[in-house]
């Protein structure tokens, strides 16, 4: 069993691409949630029952698990919790999303429907590629990222650790995106991102600066 660490709409996103992978007849095991919120104990989401908080993995025997939650620092502290655990991390890869056979992708991340991964990429651990999220050739993106639904990444992009790229951003070819920075929704990223920047607008700019350009 693979357990699935947080059972709100991510988590149960993360389900859908396992039992999805299972519909499609490829390896995959079957799903349980835990989640630290007592009110959703004992419910079955997407097929799979929540067993409880975080703390009873000690007790429900499974192989991996992921974390299933969108916040990327407060992902990246569970996951560091979990792996201090002696935790493997399982990789959630929809059955319908392109990834090239030489990309690299690190235990504990997701990549959901629609999706494309091209060539040359590598993608880090505990980072969500989000639904139909475009990584052009030779892109790296590192842990516990956040590329969310319809954004693309031009060749040979660089997303340094803990960034978020929002809904329909841009980004082109070569720039880089500093560490714990975010890029707004819809912005297109025509230069790097310094880390824990915020940017926003077309093209994208720091926020407060955009506005008076």
């Amino acid at each position: 069993m693979i357990l699935i660490v947080g059972a709100g709409g991510h988590g149960q996103v993360v389900a859908d691409i396992f039992r999805a992978r299972r519909s499609c007849g490829l390896a995959s095991s079957p799903t349980g949630f835990l989640d630290d919120d007592a009110r959703r104990h004992g419910m079955e989401l997407v097929g799979s029952r929540v067993f409880g908080a975080v703390e009873m993995r000690s007790v429900v025997p499974h192989a991996a698990v992921i974390v299933a939650i969108g916040d990327n620092r407060t992902r990246a502290r569970v996951g560091a919790r979990l792996f201090a655990a002696g935790e493997a991390f399982a990789i959630a890869e929809h059955p319908r999303s392109v990834v090239a056979e030489d990309v690299e992708v690190g235990g504990g991340t997701m990549i959901c429907a629609a999706a494309v991964v091209n060539v040359g990429s590598a993608i880090g651990e505990n980072t969500i590629v989000n639904t139909g999220a475009v990584v052009e050739h030779h892109a790296i993106v590192g842990d516990h990222v956040h590329i969310a639904p319809g954004v693309k990444l031009g060749g040979e992009v660089r997303i340094e650790e803990g960034a978020f790229v929002g809904i329909g951003a841009v980004v082109l070819p070569g720039v880089t995106i500093g560490a714990w920075s975010t890029v707004g929704a819809g912005a297109v990223v025509t230069r790097d991102v310094a880390a824990g920047t915020t940017v926003v607008g077309v093209p994208a700019r720091p926020l407060g600066v955009a506005a008076l350009v």
